[in-house]
């Protein structure tokens, strides 16, 4: 007997002992999870899926697929060319069982692609995992009413890091004429005037700015922590002390 399973949106044709590798699946190695969305099973067609039926399969181990390597050359544009090469992240499993009935009852975690956001990622409030269809319609159903808990990322102490705007953010230069912030590692003239239209344009700004105004201000220019990885505070403290 074989099944058509769907996952990762591809299907495939399997038999119970099939080693196959499929999109990567939120499931560390010697896991077994099951396969919800059957296609077709022995002689029963789904329309679409066949309710009830599942495939259950073991992780063998999580891997990389091989290296495909892309290659862009745009016709009449000297040096417009790009190459770059991409491993897909799969997962190894090989098939343990058919089941043709009976699945939805079962008590094995549902196969889920490790970068969805569905009802695998919801826990009751006894912290139990959604583990097959109909487990992760009742949670669904329990979150909504406010009676279960979804399970969120657990928070880092950047995270939790308070942000504070600076004090010191002008509406225009003082004297008429800003400090050339070009100087600054990193920072054109583009970075320059948005950090102009931001209320910035002296070294001594910058220099005087607390961990919680950097953070502040990484959100307000999209910079996601380039002021403290580019050492902006020291060049800035630097700058301004020539200037004196």
């Amino acid at each position: 007997m074989f099944a058509v399973l769907k996952t990762g949106g591809k299907q495939y044709r399997v038999q119970s002992g099939d080693v196959l590798r499929v999109e990567k699946l939120a499931a560390e190695a010697g896991e077994t999870v099951q396969f919800n969305d059957i296609l077709m099973i022995g002689s029963t067609v789904g329309a679409p899926l066949v309710e009830g039926a599942g495939v259950q399969a073991t992780v063998i181990e999580q891997i990389k697929g091989e290296k495909v390597i892309h290659y862009v050359k745009r016709r009449r544009k000297h040096s417009s060319q790009r190459r770059k090469g991409h491993r897909q992240q799969l997962t190894l499993l090989r098939v343990t069982d058919l089941l043709e009935s009976g699945a939805d009852k079962s008590d094995v975690k549902a196969a889920i692609g490790a970068g969805s956001v569905s009802g695998a990622a919801i826990v009751a409030s006894d912290g139990r995992y959604a583990k097959n269809k109909t487990d992760q319609a009742e949670m669904n159903r329990r979150v909504t009413e406010g009676k279960a808990n979804e399970k969120v990322a657990e928070t880092t102490d950047a995270a939790d890091t308070p942000k504070k705007k600076p004090a010191n953010l002008l509406s225009e230069s003082r004297d008429g004429k800003g400090d050339d912030l070009t100087k600054i590692g990193g920072v054109g003239p583009k970075l320059k005037q948005k950090l102009n239209d931001n209320g910035v344009y002296h070294f001594d700004q910058i220099a005087a700015w607390t961990p919680e105004e950097v953070e502040y201000m990484d959100d307000q220019l999209s910079f996601k922590g380039r002021i403290t990885r580019d050492g902006w505070i020291d060049q800035a403290t630097q700058f301004a002390a020539e200037q004196e």
